[in-house]
């Protein structure tokens, strides 16, 4: 099993680099990415968010002109996942499962450029991207890019503990151990996606947070654009600010056994860029095992 990082979308908001992101200048645009994952699996390829697709690319409308004027996405056909896909020597009909942190636009764009693929949410997002209330309608849901109607498979908040996480569901079906693990917050259904390597675990977060430094065990902090943002943008703040909580002390703990990164900050991202994907070996049908092999973590309910 390999997994690889992808940007599949750039981002330089406004407002200076050290406003948005603590660092740079103050007339400097920052620079964001849309991290994405693109897992090599004997069942297909899987993608954990899909970050900006072709058709928000051919029409950028599409995205809405508060995001784009916001944002300035560098708009490139050659950041989107299915491009990436390609380049990698695969089909775009190899992607069979796509499973999205959250519908906002700039994580699902890429939906359409796999219409053959199942998509895995849990049921709270889906109703509330599908029918959204005066309070989420702010939020980044856009139909169009969900016009195609894929087909969904929508779970309930419910499942086993994992390193201190309730409610943690495996994605049925998968030889490979992926887990939604509910982060909700930032929006109705938001959740992390975690995936069993070789190593350790890879933690997927979405928007649960935005730049590493608010992860720091020791004096985390948000770079004051950011914390504005995330404030104004969750529809349950206080659920958000305790799951970032429930986070730093995963990284406190157990940081040897999984490994934590957002879908915006470009230093995590960075990271995985330079390092060889990461491999894990296994055969046949694996028989998912919530409980860390260590003990160290959360016990299966």
């Amino acid at each position: 099993m390999r997994v690889h990082h992808l940007n599949c979308g750039t981002l330089c908001p406004a407002g200076g680099a050290r406003f948005v992101l603590g660092e740079g200048g103050f007339f400097s645009r920052a620079r964001m990415v849309c991290h994405c994952l693109l897992i090599e699996t004997n069942d297909g390829l899987v993608l954990v968010d899909t970050g900006l697709g072709l058709k928000d690319l051919q029409d950028p409308t599409r995205l809405g002109q508060r995001f784009l004027r916001r944002n300035s996405p560098r708009l490139d056909p050659r950041e989107t996942a299915v491009a990436q896909v390609e380049r990698l020597g695969f089909r775009r009909e190899d992607v069979r499962h796509i499973i999205p942190t959250h519908f906002d636009l700039d994580h699902i764009g890429g939906l359409a450029d796999f219409p053959g693929a199942q998509v895995h949410v849990f049921r709270d997002e889906h109703a509330a991207a599908m029918v959204p209330s005066a309070k989420n309608a702010k939020f980044g849901y856009r139909p169009v890019q969900w016009e195609h109607q894929p087909s969904w498979r929508q779970y309930a908040v419910e499942g086993e503990r994992w390193f201190g996480f309730d409610a943690v569901r495996v994605i049925p079906g998968l030889s490979t151990e992926v887990l939604l693990v509910p982060l909700v917050g930032h929006s109705p259904g938001h959740c992390g996606v975690a995936v069993k390597t070789e190593g350790s675990w890879l933690l997927h977060a979405g928007d649960a947070y935005f730049n590493h430094k608010e992860l720091n065990p020791v004096s985390p902090r948000s770079p004051p654009g950011l914390a504005l943002f995330q404030r104004l943008r969750s529809t349950d703040n206080a659920a958000r600010l305790a799951n970032q909580e429930r986070l730093r002390t995963l990284v406190r703990e157990h940081s040897a056994e999984v490994k934590v990164f957002s879908a915006h900050c470009a230093v995590e991202l960075d990271r995985y860029a330079v390092a060889q994907p990461v491999t894990a070996e296994r055969s046949g049908i694996a028989s998912p095992n919530l409980e860390p092999a260590s003990g160290a973590g959360g016990r299966a309910a």
